[in-house]
């Protein structure tokens, strides 16, 4: 008679309800009530919050930031009108775009850790 196979294990998946140990207060409450876990928790998302507005920025410095250097070659007039007024908003637009989509996921991110 063939061996029965162990029994399988979840190790990643478990809802985050699960993982919190029994009788621990929610995030929720350890924010209200200014504790140090709930410091911990607004503070991780202000890092990420920081975080993706810098690193929108380094992009916009880079990008943008490097025009003059590419105005700075001899150009037709036409080129340099279509360098400044076409090809910088949606450089703009799509490094703005990312940031708001970025910092929603972020918010979401807390506030499902908060409402569990």
């Amino acid at each position: 008679m063939p061996e029965p196979q162990p029994r399988r294990e979840i190790v990643t998946g478990v809802p985050r309800a699960a993982r919190r140990p029994p009788g621990h207060p929610p995030a929720r409450s350890e924010i209200n009530e200014h504790t140090t876990i709930g410091h911990t928790y607004v503070r991780s998302l202000m890092r990420s919050q920081l975080r993706a507005a810098l690193t929108a920025l380094a992009a916009l410095v880079l990008l943008v930031g490097s025009l003059p250097l590419l105005l700075a070659l001899p150009a037709p007039q036409g080129v340099v009108w279509a360098a400044l007024g076409v090809g910088v908003y949606p450089v703009i637009w799509a490094t703005a775009h990312w940031y708001v989509r970025r910092a929603e996921r972020n918010e979401r991110d807390f506030t499902g850790l908060v409402e569990t």
